[in-house]
């Protein structure tokens, strides 16, 4: 029997699905300024059409993947596509910003069972010895998909109109759901009761403290609304971890943070989003809101960020074996938070593009050597049954750090300015960015805080059979 046409097949159809879902995290940026103006929408309501996407993403990834593994993969799978298929045509139609944003929301659910399952479908059908290699490329052509969302963006709101990069998703989801059908072996995992509990606390948790940051500015912090609002979502993920603690079957073993390497991975992950997704914010509208570029022009100007990746991903992932791959994190994020504190230092409205194509380079080199070995740094510290939850978690908290950086920095970019000039603009992007820059910094230290060799602690901390 000829093994490689059905692994061939497996591949091409989890890395084009991956591809797809992550391409969402970011290829609105660029069209934010057009949906503004189309659909007469303010900064909260931008701020939830990259939001709405991210957190649902974040907080039903574990649960996809739980999902998949009792009723099959393959099944969950086509399941996914086709949900996130429906809401892409949804959000195309989209009348309103408020219509756009529940379609965004429910894109995000069909990504959150998508994602998941293409590490854990891509992963049961790769021989063990290519492993490494395999999830180098599923971590490489997720880092391209994110680096790659604003310029795709761009690129189709000026060919066509800002409702095409929703419509191409749809031919896609159409081809990929009946090949996944008829090309995947179906799977199962380990089957565990489903947390749902957890998924209702940590759901109305987050959503109730993204909900008081996005609208802060808006209706003033002191109001009861606010308030109320972030009050009620720390104390609901205090009773996620608290329940999490004590039930059986948890959504997201909090047992796992007692491994160094998970925990310290897992904070720079978020700290990454988080600088991340919150300047891309800001700066994809910065071309043109203020120095009046078309959205292919803006995406453009961000190559050399997004662009890196292709060419420094693949080198940094053939070195992380050799030289840790926590070391190439500590130093990716080092590069990418100088590069954030460059750019927000020599913005202005008339900046000279010529003075930011090297903050920018440096940025996207940092991007690249942070995705390429963080999805093995991740799963080397779990033994192997516990891979799946380990990337759930994983890939749940960096969506987390681009909602809340989304959130904190657009905060703090109303606080200080807003889109009533060039000026006002910069006047609230720079603190906005210089913060990102910081956190991200923060990141970097953490990577560099992984001392011991993940496996060894893996070991240490597996569960003890009764």
């Amino acid at each position: 029997m000829n093994h490689k046409a059905p692994l061939v097949w497996t591949f091409a159809i989890t890395s084009l699905a991956l591809f797809m879902v992550t391409l969402d995290n970011l290829v609105v940026t660029t069209a934010l300024p057009v949906i503004r103006t189309d659909l007469h929408s303010g900064l909260s309501g931008l701020e939830w059409t990259v939001n709405a996407y991210t957190l649902t993403f974040a907080v039903l990834l574990p649960t996809g993947a739980a999902l998949g593994d009792r009723f099959g993969r393959r099944r969950l799978f086509v399941l996914g596509i086709s949900i996130f298929t429906l809401a892409s045509a949804a959000a195309a139609l989209a009348p309103s910003i408020a219509v756009l944003d529940v379609a965004r929301a429910v894109q995000g659910l069909g990504g959150a069972i998508v994602l998941p399952l293409t590490l854990t479908i891509l992963s049961a059908a790769v021989p063990a010895e290519r492993r490494g290699l395999a999830l180098g490329a599923w971590g490489g052509i997720s880092g391209l998909a994110v680096a790659l969302g604003p310029l795709v963006g761009g690129a189709v709101v000026s060919g066509i109109s800002w409702h095409w990069i929703f419509w191409l998703n749809v031919p896609i989801g159409l081809l990929l759901a009946p090949l996944a059908l008829t090309r995947l072996q179906e799977s199962h995992g380990p089957t565990t009761r489903l947390d749902f509990p957890g998924v209702g606390l940590a759901s109305a948790g987050l959503f109730g403290i993204v909900w008081g940051l996005v609208r802060g500015n808006q209706i003033g912090w002191a109001s009861t609304e606010i308030v109320g609002a972030l009050i009620a979502g720390f104390a609901l993920l205090g009773a996620f971890v608290w329940w999490e603690l004590r039930t059986d079957s948890p959504m997201l073993p909090m047992r796992f943070f007692r491994n160094r390497t998970f925990a310290l991975a897992n904070i720079s992950s978020l700290f990454m989003f988080f600088g991340m997704f919150g300047s891309i914010f800001l700066l994809a509208q910065f071309f043109q809101t203020v120095q009046g570029y078309s959205p292919l022009q803006s995406g453009l100007r961000i190559l050399p960020w997004t662009a890196m990746p292709i060419f420094i991903a693949p080198i940094a992932g053939a070195m992380s074996d050799r030289i840790g791959g926590h070391k190439l994190m500590g130093a990716g994020l080092a590069l990418q938070a100088i590069g954030l504190a460059w750019i927000a230092h020599v913005s202005t409205p008339t900046t000279g593009y010529s003075s930011l194509v090297l903050p920018f380079a440096l940025s996207g080199a940092g991007m690249a050597l942070f995705f390429a070995p963080v999805a093995n740094v991740v799963l080397s510290s779990v033994s192997p049954e516990e891979e799946g939850q380990a990337s759930g978690a994983n890939n749940a908290v960096r969506e987390l750090g681009g909602v809340f950086g989304v959130a904190v920095l657009a905060s703090l970019f109303a606080h200080y300015g807003g889109y009533r000039s060039g000026t006002t603009f910069v006047d609230g992007m720079t603190p906005a960015v210089y913060v990102g820059a910081a956190i991200v910094a923060l990141g970097s230290l953490a990577a560099f805080a992984i001392r011991r060799t993940p496996k060894a602690e893996a070991e240490s901390l597996e569960p003890v059979a009764a």
